[in-house]
């Protein structure tokens, strides 16, 4: 069978999009926007929660896996940034890949991407739980133990439900449901003072470093470096999430790349500076008291105690835009999938009103709430990594060989250095999937095996490229 013939590998025409597609969404947003986008994205998890287990790993030598994991995201980005300027639809990986990898290479990008954002959102919701939980007992207020976390993700405590996680998922699905033109001016918001807190720790705790805690600063080698990097990558995953936005972009062609290196660029050096500052402030191996909040143990080592009621503020709004970019991730593309046929139509509905994908949102809002209430998804976590590293190395191959096989279409944008760039990108990644454990990759391919299953009995017979080779026929 020909593979190639109108139907495994058939690919969307780049041209052609350019010069027919009209997007049903709302442009609204600018640099400025999709900057905070960004950042709202990267901040969060990675320095309220994972700076703790990455201490662990590496010791000191967890500003080095920031840098790592950092490197990784820039090849990356570069990558993207050349397709986003370039590709008129939202869709972010998958799109790229349907222009030039084919069809079903396209859908399991596409299906690795809902897994990394669906699960994103879940995972964050339970950090963001103990944070508010740690917010409401500054004032003297207790969850019940039933409602404070799903169960048995706490040894020793007898739990049922994560309220506060389900909470705040329904929050935010109602919020996208409003629109992005709302969506955006929250979250700028949250980014502004999330950002500021950060800034206020890194300024409080620098003043209370100890060189000698950063001896030796390899306690571990070099493999427990690279091992945090593979960890710690999880939180740099929001860049991705730019590159879906397009439809929604005011001039994508600019706009985009400037935002995707902004946005990593900033948050690389404050990653880098606030895993100095605890790691020279606290002795690596404290942070085992203190894995699921490690910047307290930070302020309580300096005497800072003060700063701990503004700091799970800044926790909460840190892990709140994360989750709602996620979830802006997700429904854009499902949208994007379904609007070429690959998922039902239910999924590329747009609301009259709002210019929103409504139906899509409130579905994935409902499925993440339900699962970051019920669920213990730490094990789950590094499924967030590897859907996104295996999207960033099938990115970076397409540049390679959309270079070489169509060299004359129009690059706003072009990834500077190729092929040297998409290679150590794609290097980095693979380097890092190696990294992960091997329960990731055996539910991965689980994932993949589902996501197979949709393709053939669904995707293949109602695929537009297919209805547009059937009509030119």
């Amino acid at each position: 069978m020909d593979l190639s013939h109108t139907r495994l590998l058939r690919k969307k025409d780049i041209n052609a999009m350019l010069a027919t597609y009209h997007s049903p969404l709302k442009k609204e947003l600018k640099t400025f926007d999709l900057t905070m986008l960004g950042i709202g994205a990267i901040i969060g998890t990675g320095i309220f929660v994972l700076t703790g287990t990455g201490a662990l790993t590496a010791g000191p030598g967890l500003m080095i896996s920031f840098v790592l994991a950092a490197i990784a995201c820039l090849f990356a980005s570069l990558c993207y940034a050349e397709f986003a300027a370039m590709v008129p639809e939202s869709g972010s990986a998958y799109t790229y890949a349907y222009t030039t990898l084919g069809e079903i290479v396209a859908f399991v990008i596409g299906w690795d991407l809902m897994l990394e954002y669906l699960f994103a959102v879940s995972t964050v919701s339970a950090g963001w739980s103990g944070y508010f939980q740690s917010f409401l007992a500054g004032f003297g207020l207790k969850l019940p133990t039933a409602l404070s976390a799903a169960a048995g993700s706490v040894p020793g405590v007898t739990s049922y439900f994560n309220l506060p996680a389900f909470t705040i998922i329904i929050l935010i699905t109602i919020l996208l449901s409003l629109g992005v033109k709302e969506t955006k001016r929250v979250n700028n918001i949250m980014v502004v003072i999330k950002l500021a807190v950060v800034l206020l720790f890194i300024f409080t705790a620098v003043r209370f470093v100890k060189p000698a805690n950063w001896h030796p600063l390899l306690p571990f080698g070099f493999k427990g470096v690279f091992g945090a990097a593979s960890s710690v990558f999880f939180a740099f995953i929001g860049f991705d999430a730019i590159s879906s936005s397009v439809e929604e972009t005011l001039e994508p062609s600019k706009t985009l790349p400037r935002s995707m290196l902004l946005s990593l660029g900033i948050c690389t050096v404050l990653y880098v500076a606030v895993s100095a500052i605890m790691t020279g402030v606290v002795p690596f191996e404290t942070f085992a008291k203190y894995i699921d909040h490690p910047i307290s143990a930070v302020l309580i080592y300096s005497g800072q105690n003060w700063m701990a009621g503004i700091i799970d503020l800044g926790a909460i709004l840190g892990m709140t835009t994360v989750m709602l970019v996620c979830l802006y991730g997700q429904t854009r593309i499902s949208f994007s999938m379904s609007h070429d046929g690959l998922l039902p139509h239910v999924f590329s509905d747009i609301s009259a009103k709002t210019g929103a994908p409504l139906k899509s949102t409130v579905l994935f809002g409902t499925i993440a709430a339900i699962m970051g209430g019920f669920i213990p998804l730490a094990d789950l976590a590094e499924l967030v990594n590897i859907g996104t590293l295996t999207a960033f190395t099938l990115v970076s191959f397409s540049i390679l060989r959309l270079r070489k096989t169509q060299p004359d279409l129009r690059r706003p944008f072009k990834t500077p250095w190729v092929p040297f760039v998409p290679i150590m990108s794609i290097i980095c990644c693979i380097f890092l999937l190696i990294n992960l454990k091997p329960v990731t990759w055996i539910r991965f391919v689980v994932w993949l095996a589902i996501g197979m299953v949709v393709y053939f009995s669904y995707s293949v017979k109602h695929s537009q490229l297919k209805a547009t080779a059937t009509d030119e026929n």
